[in-house]
């Protein structure tokens, strides 16, 4: 069995400095979305639902979660909260 050596990835090689999105697969992800959306889900955890800011929250979860599946995100990890977990079987 052959194998070619491909070097790694790296963040460049995706988006080059001033290039803020990239289209993957039809749908356009921008940079920062992994980001926002850890963020988002750790602001979430400190958060009961009965609070405005979750609901914003969540819905912004909802929004960026088409982007994770899209990278491939998903397929290598798999959120330890419950809650993102609920979010983004729902988003699918």
């Amino acid at each position: 069995m052959s194998h070619t050596h491909q070097p790694a990835v790296r963040p460049e090689d995706l988006l080059p400095a001033g290039v803020d999105s990239t289209a993957i697969n039809g749908r356009v992800v921008r940079k920062g979305s992994v980001a926002a959306f850890i963020a988002n889900a750790v602001r979430l955890d400190s958060l009961t639902e009965d609070t405005p800011e979750y609901a914003a929250l969540v819905t912004e979860l909802r929004e960026l979660a088409p982007a994770l599946r899209t990278i491939g995100l998903l397929d290598v990890f798999e959120p330890r909260s419950p809650v993102v977990g609920r979010i983004l079987a729902d988003a699918a």
